[in-house]
C-alpha cells in the first residue's frame, strides 16, 4: 500500500509491503528523496508504527494521508 502526506508542496511517500520471508516493511521518502526503511515481524507491530507515524507527520503538519494518484 502507498499513500502520501503533502505540505508546502512537498510530499512524503510512505510504502508498506510483505516481504519474501513472511516480514513486513515500513518504506519512508522524505521529501528530500532519502528512503528509511523498518523491518516488522508481524502485521500488528506495522500497524501500531503506521498510526504513531502518521500522528508524528500530522503534529509537524503534514496534511493526509492520500492515496495514490494514478
Amino acid at each position: 500500500m502507498i499513500w502520501f502526506f503533502e505540505r508546502k508542496g512537498q510530499y512524503v511517500r510512505c510504502e508498506t509491503r510483505k516481504t519474501d520471508d513472511g516480514e513486513y516493511e515500513l518504506a519512508i521518502t522524505d521529501a528530500d528523496g532519502v528512503e528509511t526503511v523498518e523491518r516488522f515481524g508481524d502485521s500488528a507491530s506495522l500497524a501500531k508504527r503506521q498510526v504513531q507515524l502518521e500522528k508524528t507527520l500530522a503534529d509537524e503538519g503534514w496534511n493526509g494521508p492520500h492515496g495514490r494518484i494514478y
